[in-house]
Parts: C-alpha cells; sequence; structure tokens
C-alpha cells in the first residue's frame, strides 16, 4: 500500500509542484489538499492519510496550531510534516515543539521532498536540521535539565537519544552499538517513556533544550 499524503499549503503553486513530484513515485499517493489549517481537521478524519504536509505561515490558521488540533483531536493521527521558506524560522520550532514529526524546506529538491515524506511516514529516523537543533538550544531551561535529570536514562539509553538526536534510524542505531534492531526500539521505546515523549521529535527536542546534546 502506498504512503497516503495530505497537502496543507495557502499557496496553490506550492501544492501543484508538491503533488507533481509525490504522485511520481509509485509508493506515495496524494489523496487531497487544503489552502488553509483550519480545514485539516475534517479532511484528515475523512481521508485518514499517513502524512499531512503542513505549511506553517497560513492566513486562518498557521501549521503550529493545525498541529495541536490534529494531535489533540484525531485518534490515530497522522505523521505531520512541517513545510516552510526559512530553516531557522522560530514557526517551525513552535511546530515541531507541538508534535510536528519532521522539515522540510520549500526549496527542497524532488528526491529530498521524497525522502522527506518516506522517513516521516516510517517514523524511524529525524528531519531535524542544524538551523532548529540552534534554536532549541537557545530556547534551553532549567526546567527542562530537570526533567531530563529526573528521567534518569541508563548509559545504553543516554546512547541511544544522542544517536536519535543525530538523526539516525534504529538500524542505524543497531548497526552503531553492534546491537540488534529489536533491542534498539525497546531502548527508544524505554527513552520515550522517561522522557514523557509522544515520540522521537519530542525526545530529541528535550535533549537539546535540556543540553544533554550539544548542536553541531
Amino acid at each position: 500500500m502506498p504512503f497516503t499524503v495530505l497537502l496543507v499549503d495557502d499557496e496553490p503553486l506550492v501544492r501543484a509542484g508538491l503533488r507533481a513530484v509525490l504522485e511520481a513515485q509509485p509508493d506515495i499517493e496524494v489523496v487531497g489538499e487544503a489552502g488553509d489549517g483550519a480545514a485539516v481537521i475534517p479532511l484528515v478524519n475523512r481521508l485518514r492519510p499517513d502524512v499531512v504536509a503542513m505549511d506553517v505561515r497560513m492566513p486562518l490558521m498557521d501549521g503550529i496550531e493545525a498541529t495541536r488540533l490534529v494531535l489533540r483531536t484525531v485518534p490515530d493521527p497522522p505523521k505531520i510534516l512541517v513545510v516552510t521558506t526559512f530553516e531557522n524560522d522560530e514557526y517551525v520550532y513552535e511546530a515541531l515543539r507541538a508534535g510536528a514529526d519532521g522539515f522540510l524546506l520549500k526549496r527542497a529538491r524532488p528526491a529530498e521532498i521524497v525522502h522527506a515524506v518516506r522517513l516521516v511516514a516510517e517514523g524511524e529516523s529525524l528531519l531535524f536540521p542544524a538551523a532548529v537543533r540552534q534554536l532549541a538550544a537557545e530556547y534551553g531551561t532549567d526546567k527542562a535539565r530537570a526533567a531530563l535529570d529526573r528521567a534518569a536514562l541508563t548509559d545504553r539509553e543516554a546512547a541511544v537519544l544522542r544517536l536519535m538526536a543525530r538523526g539516525l534510524s534504529n538500524a542505524e542505531i543497531a548497526a552503531a552499538l553492534v546491537v540488534g534492531t529489536e533491542t534498539v526500539k525497546s531502548h527508544v521505546s524505554s527513552v520515550l517513556a522517561k522522557l514523557g515523549a509522544r515520540d522521537r521529535t519530542q525526545a530529541v527536542i528535550a535533549a537539546y533544550e535540556s543540553g544533554f546534546v550539544a548542536p553541531g
């Protein structure tokens, strides 16, 4: 079955370009479009896409609030891929903090767009560019540091979190640590539980905000 995608952007030309790129792939199907975040919830409930490619800046409801609504109100919500013009946009960081799963620049090459959708759909690695890592570090707080300390990660869990923060998939982490993929999945689940994180993105944000992982 192909990955299904809902495109949400207030620029018709952007939606048309993304649709052309994605529908050229045999494993990706664009199932719908919307011009504003306010239209996302009914479309997600009706179409049940695997991924929502969400513009971060829209006139009626931006991608941050739309992301929050999807995750708060939709059972088994789709993955959300934030799409934006500028990689150092604080809106992007806020969308990731709200629960978005990845990040894509509008000027990305077709191969990068396809790769981003597949990565987010599969959910085992991250799109977390250097500029956003720096923002996360700058937003660091004593509260974030205290939460990381309370998590009391084991040495192996800490190693897994560092590799997650580098964007490695479970298979890549397994190869780096010379353990099985199922073992890595178990460690990832434990890290998320201890940090109270919904997914890998939230765990990595916590890692940078706490100073556990440094940007760069």
